[in-house]
């Protein structure tokens, strides 16, 4: 994939002309990184707004007991780094790579003056911190109200629909993260979201294979919100 279809793919960029897009092009450097390897880490100063060209990177958020809380995780055609983008300041959260990646990264000036040009970029760009500020709503809420196991299982429905495949099986969940990962996604002990796949599979409403899921029966899994 050459770097115009890459950036094609980006959402907030899909509209634009041809030429456009060779412009965006030109402002966008492009850097590999490995798995485990940093792209940025929190309260460094926040200078360009990256976009996922190939893998998978999680980003995260160290809480006052110094456990991790996992905040998202990145894939193909996402834009993350974005929060620092109008009013300057530290990057709040760590962006980690956990599958070797391909990261499209913009200065944080050469995008706003895109957005000056064109306010489809504008518009986009609001709709997604819209949508990052309406999903911390959700989990602030989930880790107030609801128990380990509807943690659980709405996490489990979340990642199927972004990571999933359809299989005669059920719905393969797309990524390999261990259970402290997925602990640290819910605001849970490891030994909780254990304990919770395992009830889980016992009544086969998933299976579980090292760090895979399938889901068997999204209807139950439902009922388990």
């Amino acid at each position: 994939m050459n770097d115009l279809d890459y950036i094609k793919k980006v959402p907030i960029f899909a509209e634009l002309s041809e030429k456009e897009l060779e412009m965006v092009a030109k402002m966008v450097k492009t850097r590999k990184y490995r798995k485990n390897m940093f792209i940025f880490t929190e309260g460094e100063p926040g200078e360009a707004v990256y976009f996922v060209k190939t893998g998978k990177v999680k980003i995260s958020k160290m809480v006052e007991d110094g456990r991790e809380h996992v905040i998202h995780i990145m894939q193909q055609g996402d834009i993350f780094g974005e929060v620092v983008l109008f009013n300057g300041g530290n990057y709040p959260a760590t962006s980690e790579v956990i599958e070797d990646a391909e990261v499209g990264i913009l200065r944080n000036e050469d995008l706003e003056n895109l957005m000056r040009q064109n306010v489809d970029i504008a518009i986009d760009m609001l709709k997604i911190m819209s949508r990052r500020l309406q999903n911390a709503s959700s989990q602030i809420r989930d880790l107030a109200l609801k128990d380990a196991l509807s943690r659980t299982a709405g996490l489990l429905l979340k990642l199927s629909e972004a990571f999933g495949t359809e299989t005669e099986e059920g719905v393969v969940i797309n990524l390999s993260l261990s259970r402290q990962e997925l602990a640290n996604m819910v605001g849970l002990t490891r030994e909780t979201v254990t304990r919770v796949l395992s009830d889980l599979k016992r009544t086969k409403v998933i299976e579980t294979d090292k760090n895979q899921i399938t889901i068997l029966n999204k209807r139950k899994l439902i009922c388990c919100i």
